[in-house]
C-alpha cells in the first residue's frame, strides 16, 4: 500500500513506465476514440427510450406507467452488467468483453424493436442494458492500462466528456426519430450501431491489459510452463464479489461522493483533466517526489464545495421566484455551471479509483458503478414527490446539502487517505505497480 513514506525510485519508475510505451501516442488516441464511442452507447440506450414512452404505450396497448417499468429494469441490468464486465475483463481482458457485450446490445435492441407486448419488451430491454453497461467500466479501465499516472486525468476527461454528450443528444435523437419515424426505428438503429461497433472493435481494438496482469495469465503461470499455450475454458467468477471492495472506506466514500454529484445533472469539461494531472504533479513535487494518491482529489474540492451545490440552490430559487426570459436565462446558466461542476468532480474521483486500484481498475469502477446506480436511482425516486410537496427551491437546497456532506467525505479522504487505506487493504496500488 502506498503512503507518504513510499519513495519514488527513478530506475524502477522508468522500468515500470515501459509498459505504457507499448502503444504510440497516435495509437493511444485511436484507442480513446474507440472506447469513447462505445461509452456513448449506454447513454443512448437510456436516453432515447424515455421520449418514446407514450408512443410505446399506445403501440403495445398499455399505459406509460407500465412502460416505465422498462426503465427500472434497465437500471438493474446496467448495475449487473457493469459488475459482470468488470469481473471478467480483469480475468480475460478488455477486448473479449467488448466483443461479447456489443452483440448482446445489438440483439437486445432488435428484440426491443420487434416486441409485441410488455413482457417481451421488458425481457429484451434487460439484455439491451446488460450488454451496454460494461462499456463505461471498460473504457475507464482501458485508460488505466495505457496511460501513466501523470497523463491519466486528461485521458479520463476526454473519455467522460465524450460519453456525457450522450445525455444531451440522446433524448433529442430519440424524440426526433420517434416523431418522424417510429420508436421501433430508433431501437433498431441502436442495434445497427452496436453491431457496427462490434465489427470495428473486433477488427481494430487491441488487448490493452498490461502483460501478466490478467487472471488467465496468472492461472497459466500457476499451472506451470506446459500450460502457457493451452486453451483455458470458461471460468465462473462471482460478479457480486466486487462489492466487497466497498468495504474499504476510501472506495465507499468515493461512491457516495459521485452519487451525490450525479443526482443533479450531467455535462462535460475537458479542462478538468489537465487540472487533475497538474494537481498530482504539483503535490508530488511538493512532497519531494513522494506519491500520495489522494492529492488528485484536490481537483474536486472547488466543484464539490461551490459549483455543484451553489448552482443547484440558485436554480431552485430562480426557477421559483424569477419569471420570464431573465429567469430562463439564469436557470440555463445554473444548469451549465452545475454540469461543469459535476464533471469536474467526477473526473478526478474516477481517476483516483484507477490510481489506487490500478491492477483491478475495471473491478473497482464496476463496484462503484453498482452502488452508485442504486443510490442515484433511490435519490431520483424522491425528486418528483419532494418537488410536489416542498417545491423546487427547498428540494434543490436539500440535495445541495447532500452534496456538502459528500464534500466533507472528500476532505476526509484527502486528509486521512493513507490511514483509511490501512484500515482495510483491498489490494491498493503502490508507486511501483501503478
Amino acid at each position: 500500500m502506498s503512503t507518504e513514506e513510499t519513495p519514488l525510485l527513478a530506475d524502477g519508475v522508468e522500468t515500470h513506465n515501459d509498459v505504457y510505451r507499448r502503444f504510440s501516442p497516435r495509437r493511444k488516441k485511436a484507442i480513446i476514440g474507440m472506447v469513447s464511442g462505445c461509452g456513448l452507447i449506454p447513454f443512448f440506450v437510456t436516453g432515447t427510450f424515455t421520449p418514446s414512452i407514450s408512443q410505446i404505450a399506445r403501440d403495445l396497448d398499455t399505459t406509460g406507467s407500465v412502460v416505465n417499468y422498462a426503465i427500472s429494469v434497465s437500471w438493474i441490468a446496467a448495475s449487473l452488467g457493469g459488475l459482470i464486465g468488470g469481473s471478467y475483463s480483469t480475468f480475460y481482458g478488455r477486448r473479449v468483453i467488448y466483443t461479447f457485450s456489443l452483440p448482446i446490445v445489438a440483439l437486445g435492441s432488435i428484440g426491443v424493436a420487434t416486441s409485441r407486448d410488455v413482457p417481451s419488451l421488458l425481457f429484451w430491454r434487460f439484455f439491451q442494458s446488460l450488454g451496454a453497461s460494461p462499456s463505461q467500466v471498460l473504457g475507464a479501465g482501458v485508460i488505466g492500462d495505457v496511460y501513466k499516472l501523470e497523463e491519466r486525468g486528461r485521458a479520463m476527461a476526454i473519455f467522460f466528456a465524450t460519453c456525457l454528450i450522450g445525455p444531451s443528444l440522446a433524448p433529442i435523437a430519440g424524440g426526433w426519430v420517434t416523431f418522424y419515424y417510429s420508436w421501433r426505428t430508433m431501437q433498431a438503429s441502436l442495434g445497427a450501431v452496436a453491431f457496427i461497433s462490434f465489427v470495428f472493435m473486433f477488427t481494430f481494438f487491441p488487448e490493452t491489459s498490461q502483460p501478466g496482469t490478467r487472471g488467465i495469465d496468472k492461472l497459466r503461470t500457476q499451472n506451470g510452463p506446459d500450460s502457457q499455450n493451452k486453451k483455458i475454458g470458461f471460468v465462473f467468477i462471482n460478479p457480486f464479489r466486487l462489492m466487497l471492495l466497498l468495504r474499504s472506506p476510501n472506495l465507499l466514500a468515493i461512491s457516495v461522493i459521485l452519487s451525490a454529484s450525479l443526482m443533479t445533472v450531467f455535462a462535460g469539461a475537458i479542462v478538468v483533466g489537465r487540472i487533475s494531472d497538474y494537481t498530482v504533479i504539483k503535490w508530488r513535487k511538493k512532497r519531494g517526489g513522494i506519491w500520495y494518491p489522494e492529492d488528485r482529489l484536490r481537483a474536486a474540492i472547488v466543484p464539490m464545495a461551490i459549483l455543484v451545490p451553489i448552482s443547484l440552490i440558485a436554480y431552485g430559487v430562480v426557477n421559483h421566484f424569477v419569471d420570464g426570459q431573465l429567469g430562463l436565462t439564469i436557470c440555463l446558466a445554473c444548469l451549465f455551471l452545475n454540469g461543469l461542476g459535476v464533471e469536474m468532480a467526477f473526473g478526478p474521483c474516477a481517476a483516483y479509483l484507477i490510481d489506487v486500484m490500478h491492477s483491478r481498475s475495471a473491478e473497482a469502477l464496476a463496484a462503484n458503478s453498482g452502488l452508485r446506480s442504486i443510490l442515484v436511482a433511490t435519490g431520483i425516486a424522491f425528486v418528483l414527490p419532494m418537488i410536489n410537496h416542498f417545491g423546487i427551491a427547498i428540494t434543490n437546497t436539500i440535495f445541495a446539502l447532500n452534496t456538502w456532506i459528500a464534500f466533507g467525505l472528500l476532505c476526509c479522504i484527502i486528509k486521512y487517505g493513507d490511514q483509511m487505506r490501512a484500515w482495510i487493504d483491498v489490494g491498493f496500488s503502490t508507486t511501483d505497480n501503478n
